[in-house]
């Protein structure tokens, strides 16, 4: 079976190596153009096109593959790359976390199919695993389904399970997902190659939308309850990384333990800040353990760490 792989993160990467060692031909991957990243501000490929690169596998990096863009030149480069498929001997598309929309000049061409990093319908869109640790949710998955016009709404494939543990992160349980979506994605093409495969429309009760994690919510209210802000750091590693204030600098806090004690002191108030106890804070209900932090410019350093760097006695997160 001849592959065309569409993928961008380290997410996709994973799936695209699986296909690649399983001995899948895959004549063209496409991914997103490089973009600048890291203090310099270099261009930077993506984990895909590295990957492609590495193993000599041929790399399109349309800014868009919709052909009625009103930008001319998303549109004379959707075109080459419709022009590209159109001239490619393939099968099926296989798409990983692409970023780019895929329209129905490209899903008429061959079939698509998608590996979604949730159970659909829960968290169609572009964070399910990010949205799914920041609402509580026991277990998510991996969904494997045919690709059509709307949101992640396709008949599925396949779908598997994984618990959300206690200490998942997004950086965490996003490797577990993405592992077990390139074994599925091997396991379901293999599938395709005996016989046709037969879909199950998704259900229609329990559809959400995982919305794209803006910069804006890594700022972390402590009026809420510990609870609700244990979720929200550990959904928001590795971004954008929650942050909270002391004394006007901005503090990233990357690990934190979720106490329910409530305090008489106000929100935000640092409780404790020493290596006994170690960052203890208020918060609207119950506490905080901050466990692991970093200060601009720094590392990322266990709370004991931290302190000695920059004390916190008496001071309040805000």
């Amino acid at each position: 079976m001849k592959v065309i792989f569409a993928g961008t993160p380290e997410f996709a990467a994973t799936a695209l190596k699986d296909l690649h060692e399983a001995g899948f031909e895959i004549p063209l991957v496409l991914t997103q153009p490089d973009r600048p990243a890291g203090r310099g501000m270099q261009l930077h490929a993506s984990s895909v096109k590295q990957y492609a690169l590495q193993h000599g596998i041929e790399v399109l990096q349309p800014l868009s593959l919709r052909m009625d863009s009103r930008d001319p030149q998303r549109a004379a480069e959707a075109q080459a790359a419709h022009q590209r498929l159109l001239a490619t001997d393939y099968d099926v598309m296989v798409v990983a976390a692409y970023g780019l929309i895929l329209p129905r000049s490209t899903l008429d061409i061959r079939p698509c199919i998608n590996i979604h990093g949730s159970l659909l319908p829960r968290w169609r869109g572009a964070a399910p695993i990010h949205r799914a640790i920041e609402a509580g949710d026991d277990e998510t998955g991996v969904t494997i389904m045919q690709m059509e016009e709307g949101l992640d709404t396709g008949p599925m494939l396949a779908i598997e399970r994984v618990v959300i543990e206690a200490g998942d992160s997004t950086a965490s349980l996003h490797d577990k997902l993405a592992a077990l979506g390139g074994r599925m994605i091997v396991d379901t093409l293999r599938k395709m190659e005996q016989a046709p495969l037969q879909a199950t429309p998704q259900p229609e009760a329990g559809v959400t939308y995982a919305a794209k994690i803006a910069k804006e919510e890594a700022a972390l209210d402590f009026s809420q309850g510990a609870l609700e802000l244990g979720l929200k750091i550990r959904a928001f590693n590795p971004f954008p990384g929650a942050c909270g204030q002391v004394d006007g600098v901005p503090i990233k806090i990357w690990a934190a333990e979720v106490l329910e004690a409530d305090s008489p002191q106000p929100a935000g108030q640092v409780l404790a800040a020493d290596a006994q106890h170690g960052i203890v804070v208020a918060c609207g209900s119950g506490a905080l353990r901050l466990t692991q932090l970093q200060k601009p410019g720094g590392k990322r350093l266990p709370a004991v760490e931290f302190i000695k760097g920059f004390p916190l006695d008496g001071k309040r997160f805000v």
